[in-house]
């Protein structure tokens, strides 16, 4: 069996001082020559440990007289980053398949939609107006880009900020030269109309009705089984928001 390296298991230590609450964002960690006189370790080693903490964003480390290490507070943008950071990895070596990211889509997108519904705030329907694009003008960068938008839009109109930190990297990773193989004029034309029926449900704190439009456009956009319109499975649209939305 391999033995973790001194530093690693230094630094797995702490982590679970720091996961577990012992200890908070913005505490001071021990300096490094009491890191040395608990663990026994070498200096060089102890800074090892508190490197590889601060690559996880559990640390941050000042320089100065009131400097140190100190556990991090929690900033969601970087956590986001770092999630992306380990998804596009993940595409790029193969593990995750297409119908695996479709499948976390299925599970976050569709509860979102309906949280989304029952909790939008008019800045949340505005933020889902900017993101509308035709799809007709729009150059493939800005359908991409509005696309992202739009479905990060909904996430934050949900109001669950660990949602919102779940879903960002589900849209941040793209592949441009996969987007515009696997999606043609005509599929940005299905996901303009999807996305216009679902920002009409939104707007109408529809929640069913969102649930059921945000299931259907995964469905809709299913990569490389672009079916041609006329053979289209049907997916509720703009004709079912008529006659459930009261205008």
């Amino acid at each position: 069996m391999t033995v973790a390296p001194a530093y690693q298991l230094l630094a797995d230590r702490l982590r679970v001082e720091i996961m577990s609450g012992r200890l908070l964002p913005g505490a001071r960690l021990p300096t490094e020559p009491q890191l040395c006189e608990q663990s026994g370790l070498s200096r060089s080693t102890v800074r090892e440990a508190l490197r590889l903490l601060s690559s996880q964003h559990l640390i941050v480390t000042t320089r100065g007289v009131n400097g140190g290490s100190f556990v991090a507070e929690p900033d969601a943008h970087t956590l986001g980053q770092f999630l992306t950071d380990g998804v596009g990895l993940l595409l790029a070596s193969g593990s995750v398949k297409g119908d695996d990211f479709l499948e976390v889509r299925r599970m976050l997108e569709v509860p979102a939609a309906g949280l989304a519904a029952a909790r939008r705030e008019p800045s949340h329907l505005r933020e889902l107006d900017a993101a509308m694009f035709d799809p007709d003008t729009a150059g493939l960068d800005e359908r991409i880009a509005a696309h992202a938008a739009f479905h990060l839009a909904v996430a934050s109109a949900s109001g669950n900020t660990l949602l919102c930190l779940m879903v960002r990297p589900l849209y941040t990773v793209s592949d441009r030269k996969a987007a515009a193989h696997n999606a043609p004029l005509p599929m940005w034309r299905v996901i303009d109309q999807d996305h216009r029926a679902l920002l009409a449900a939104i707007r109408a704190q529809d929640v069913e009705l969102a649930m059921e439009l945000a299931r259907g456009h995964i469905d809709n956009v299913r990569p490389s089984e672009v079916p041609p319109e006329h053979t289209r499975r049907p997916v509720p649209g703009v004709a079912a928001l008529k006659q459930r939305v009261v205008p």
